[in-house]
């Protein structure tokens, strides 16, 4: 049986298998994954398999990303109940949730969230309106995003097995980074940690993604107002809807000094040649 030694790594006992060689008995580092179920207000609402740690950021990013929360203030509170023990986080709202949460089912894994079309129906009707756009972000700005986030991913480098999100404001700088089982669950807690210090809508900012650029991730990204999405893989036909749809910047592919832009193309300084239609 695997033993935890951090929240997000524990080691087991493995045979490493060479061709023409010998099994040879070793210890490796695997992720942590765990269940977390999500309450609010005393009622349970969802449960998500996830890296343990983060809990109460993930909880609130989890709500935001789903238009039930629109921001700090309608967070009274989170922390662990008292009523359970371990791997359960309530959230107390001030007001209640903006929206009844009845119609969707929340039973997560740490690998696909919830999609499809009723998704795509509340993110038009819960997202708050583009924000208008700033300054041009700088492409240098974009190929160094996933440098600084992979430079981040400590529980990665160990495991191989955690996806990362991280939030970078329109000068570049590193907001937060949070790795997670779950890319779903990384997204949820970089917002949840931003919303529970007050920074949300997050306006300028965008967010960098170890992975692809799926729909739930832009759905995420537009409910915080994010200005854009950066992939180090590829985006879904969905996600460039998404993306167009808000005006959102969504680049794919960004690595070794190259990217493509999907959608919002206006929300990059551009160094030369014609704009782009995308």
């Amino acid at each position: 049986m695997p033993v935890t030694v951090d929240p997000h790594v524990a080691v087991c006992a493995i045979e490493r298998l060479q061709a023409g060689r010998a099994p040879e008995p070793r210890d490796d580092e695997v992720a942590v994954e765990e269940p977390l179920e999500i309450r609010v207000d005393g009622e349970a609402l969802a449960v998500t398999m996830r890296s343990p740690g983060d809990d109460e950021e993930l909880a609130v990013g989890f709500l935001a990303g789903e238009g039930l929360i629109a921001g700090p203030g309608d967070v009274a509170g989170v922390g662990p109940t008292e009523d359970f023990e371990g791997n359960v986080v309530e959230v107390r709202t001030t007001g209640g949730l903006r929206r009844d949460p009845g119609r969707r089912s929340f039973h997560l894994t740490s690998s696909c969230g919830i999609c499809g079309k009723g998704a795509l129906e509340d993110v038009r009707l819960a997202a708050p309106a583009p924000s208008a756009g700033g300054e041009p972000l700088a492409q240098e700005l974009v190929l160094a995003a996933p440098d600084e986030l992979r430079a981040g991913q400590r529980a990665f480098g160990r495991t191989g097995g955690l996806h990362a999100t991280g939030i970078f404001g329109a000068d570049g700088r590193l907001l937060c980074l949070r790795e997670d089982v779950g890319r779903h669950n990384a997204m949820d807690k970089a917002v949840g940690s931003l919303l529970l210090e007050g920074r949300h809508p997050l306006g300028e900012a965008f967010a960098c993604l170890s992975g692809r650029a799926g729909f739930e991730l832009l759905q995420k990204a537009a409910l915080a107002d994010l200005a854009g999405v950066v992939a180090v893989g590829a985006p879904t036909s969905l996600a460039v809807d998404l993306a167009r749809e808000r005006e959102m910047l969504l680049c794919g592919f960004v690595r070794e000094g190259s990217f493509n832009v999907y959608a919002g193309a206006g929300r990059l300084a551009r160094r030369s040649g014609r704009p782009s239609t995308a």
